[in-house]
């Protein structure tokens, strides 16, 4: 099934996302501005001096400039930074709200240890000293008796100084066990190590790319740096760029795109690998690159004699039109006339990850459509995907890791980590809970929600009952903080110094310097400092890693001599977007592009989804730009926003095709029960066209149990209702969606 730019449906849904990206949301949210001045927390400033103050955003991984207006002392207006090489000075909805995370209800004002049982809410105040202290008693009794390992910490970002902090105090102390919040980026991570060898992220030069096939990313709909895309979408209609859209659901990005493809959900890899076989088999990729500076195109002999087959050979026996066409839904005819317009284009790129990205997804759905890079010469090209490095820390000295330490850093991790796959958070539950290996002990979670983030809350609860000790370093009280033992604040993102490394997707390395704006509203401290200050507490050789006196000085360290830089602009950027040329641009073991890596196969190998037949329809979940998804939740500011086919008072909807409702005997608002094999969840349908037969479709973001009356007992948390996948290869969550079933409330 295909609806094009000219269709009637697709008519209708495009003017309302180019209204949701037009300037009506900011008048909308100038008149929220008028009647919420009434609520008792939020300050009214007096008459005073105007003064502007440029930091950064990091409310998502966008890493946006912005501009904080002051009348003195008291922030009233948020704006995006001109001349920022992220958002040239736009900023989205969730970043024009953040004044109400400043001086909103939900923060944290003091050290917190819990009185009661967890998640009652009962708290003692304490002080910084105190809990510091106590942390420091509970790690040195753990360390001494040989159980260094059995600590853990999540932060919420892969990268940046503080993440990278308390990976630091993790390995002086012992422990092996550090873990981030996971993402798309995970699995291109991969991806580029066994494909291109090279250790990078994704960069994605979508404003020179003359067509771009996404298969499910939602580009206007929250990925990678939302305000870039914005941009980049204008560029795309002045620039006559065309964009396919491939996915169940017709989202802002589909409706905005010159296509929208629907397909089987689960089956982006084998469309990618059929419009490789129309490349291939009409002779329409690009000879140089793959005859030159590619290696497994070809079937070849592998070192121990073994004859393996090839890239060309596997797509063209499994992967043909009708093949794919029976697999995915998709017309052959259809397949057909993507590829060669695929092939036509003079820079065409083609990217994936569902949604915003927010599961890492199939490593082998990824590794195909990064081969139709490679098939199109797009890799270090212009319009095309740059391997960018990720920016290391410069000034710190190596652990000098204690007997202890050593120890414990030689134990096994607790997610049987996969060659180079990092970290496996998705794993690190059903571990504590299997009780094989070791028991842990005491878990940290640094900026990270991992009781509402992560897929099947109700395992991740269970597993942190058998955690003894629950820390939080988290500026709001949010589900995991709610369940901690001892919560630590940390300071806001516009009371704070940290960096903010590249945006996923974005095609230069930059590094944002997100600066105090206000000085800190309570008695709350850096997480940096925190870190420190725990391991001079605890003295010896962790103390000795540790030799700065606060974090700003271990941050001007970090950044060595970009902080000059830092400092003058507000951020540093690398404007050589070339990269090497591809004669060097790939570290493999052939010294070329690798189309058949020896860890994984070229072929498809589909995600088997949880559910049997007795669950008939296919449960995926969907991101919005009004629902913040991630460790942040909604200021109330966004939350005004939210359709109320989306959210009604406390009510959120399921979208369903008006086909399957019928056979359902379903209509507009029936209330009903969604079940899966994780649980079940109350809510309301809602009649969508754009949604494919069969298929039902949750909004992310929704279904707190914490927070304030503004965003709390709202909807439903759709990782209630699905489990995480493993990925056969990689280890990484791919689960995209789970088998449901829906009857009458």
């Amino acid at each position: 099934m295909k609806i094009d730019r000219r269709s009637f449906l697709s008519l209708g849904v495009g003017v309302a996302a180019g209204t949701a990206l037009s300037p009506l949301p900011w008048k909308l949210t100038d008149d929220l501005s008028i009647w919420t001045q009434n609520w008792p927390w939020t300050p009214v400033p007096e008459i005073g001096e105007t003064s502007y103050v440029n930091s950064v955003c990091t409310l998502c991984p966008g890493g946006c400039g912005i501009s904080v207006r002051k009348v003195e002392a008291r922030g009233v207006k948020i704006e995006g930074m001109k001349g920022h090489p992220v958002n040239q000075g736009g900023i989205c909805a969730l970043g024009l709200s953040g004044l109400q995370l400043l001086y909103g209800p939900t923060r944290i004002k003091t050290p917190l240890k819990r009185v009661g049982k967890r998640g009652e809410g009962q708290w003692a105040k304490i002080s910084w000293e105190q809990a510091i202290s106590e942390i420091a008693e509970k790690l040195d009794g753990l360390r001494t008796s040989g159980n260094a390992h059995t600590i853990a910490g999540i932060a919420g970002s892969r990268q940046g100084t503080v993440s990278q902090l308390l990976k630091r105090f993790l390995t002086a102390y012992g422990s092996p066990n550090f873990f981030h919040a996971p993402s798309s980026a995970d699995t291109y991570q991969l991806v580029l190590q066994y494909m291109n060898g090279v250790s990078a992220s994704p960069g994605f030069d979508l404003e020179n790319a003359d067509f771009i096939l996404s298969f499910g990313s939602g580009l206007l709909d929250g990925w990678g740096a939302p305000v870039r895309m914005f941009k980049a979408n204008t560029g795309w209609r002045k620039a006559k760029t065309r964009v396919i859209q491939i996915e169940p659901r017709l989202s802002r990005t589909a409706a905005k795109a010159d296509r929208w493809i629907t397909i089987t959900p689960g089956t982006e890899a084998a469309l990618a690998l059929g419009v490789a076989h129309v490349l291939i088999k009409e002779m329409l990729y690009n000879k140089d690159f793959v005859d030159n500076y590619a290696y497994g195109f070809e079937s070849f002999v592998t070192d121990k004699g073994e004859m393996k087959k090839g890239f060309k050979q596997t797509v063209l026996e499994d992967y043909s039109p009708e093949a794919v066409a029976r697999v995915t839904g998709m017309d052959p005819s259809a397949i057909i006339l993507l590829a060669r317009e695929f092939a036509r284009a003079k820079a065409p790129l083609a990217l994936c990850g569902k949604g915003q990205g927010k599961v890492p997804g199939s490593l082998s759905e990824a590794m195909a459509v990064h081969a139709l890079n490679a098939l199109a010469g797009s890799v270090n090209r212009k319009g095309g995907i740059y391997p960018m490095p990720e920016i290391q820390a410069q000034g710190w000295a190596e652990v000098g890791m204690d007997p202890i330490a050593l120890a414990g850093m030689n134990q096994p991790r607790l997610d049987a980590t996969l060659p180079n796959s990092g970290s496996l958070l998705n794993q690190l539950p059903s571990a504590v809970l299997s009780g094989k290996g070791y028991s842990l002990n005491a878990l940290f979670c640094l900026e990270a929600n991992p009781l509402y983030t992560l897929a099947d809350s109700k395992t991740v609860k269970d597993a942190f009952d058998k955690i003894p000790f629950l820390v939080s370093l988290s500026s709001f009280m949010d589900e995991t903080a709610q369940y901690a033992d001892l919560v630590l604040p940390n300071h806001v993102y516009l009371e704070r110094l940290e960096d903010v490394p590249t945006p996923t997707g974005f095609p230069k390395p930059i590094i944002s310097l997100s600066k105090p704006v206000f000085k800190p509203q309570f008695n709350t401290k850096h997480a940096g400092d925190t870190v420190i200050l725990l391991a001079k507490e605890l003295g010896g050789g962790v103390a000795e890693a540790f030799p700065w006196d606060n974090f700003e000085a271990c941050f001007e360290q970090a950044m060595g001599d970009k902080m000059k830089t830092l400092k003058k602009k507000g951020f540093w950027v690398d404007s050589d977007t070339s990269g090497p040329d591809w004669k060097a641009a790939f570290k493999t073991p052939s010294g070329k592009f690798q189309f058949t890596p020896d860890e994984a196969s070229p072929g498809f190998v589909p995600v088997k989804i949880e559910g049997d037949s007795t669950f008939p329809l296919l449960l995926v979940p969907y991101e919005t730009m009004r629902l913040s998804s991630g460790y942040i939740a909604n200021p109330p500011f966004l939350t005004k926003t939210v359709e109320d086919t989306i959210l009604k008072q406390n009510d959120c909807f399921i979208e369903i095709n008006p086909k399957t409702a019928q056979s359902n005997q379903l209509s507009e608002g029936d209330v009903v029960v969604l079940q899966t094999p994780r649980g079940q969840a109350r809510v309301r349908v809602h009649l969508e066209e754009g949604i494919m037969p069969g298929v039902v479709a949750l909004p992310r973001g929704l279904g707190h149990t914490a927070y304030d009356g503004y965003i709390a007992d709202k909807g439903i948390n759709v990782n209630r209702l699905i489990g995480p996948v493993q990925d056969l290869v990689s280890g990484l969550d791919a689960a995209w969606g789970i088998r449901a079933k829906l009857s009458k409330a």
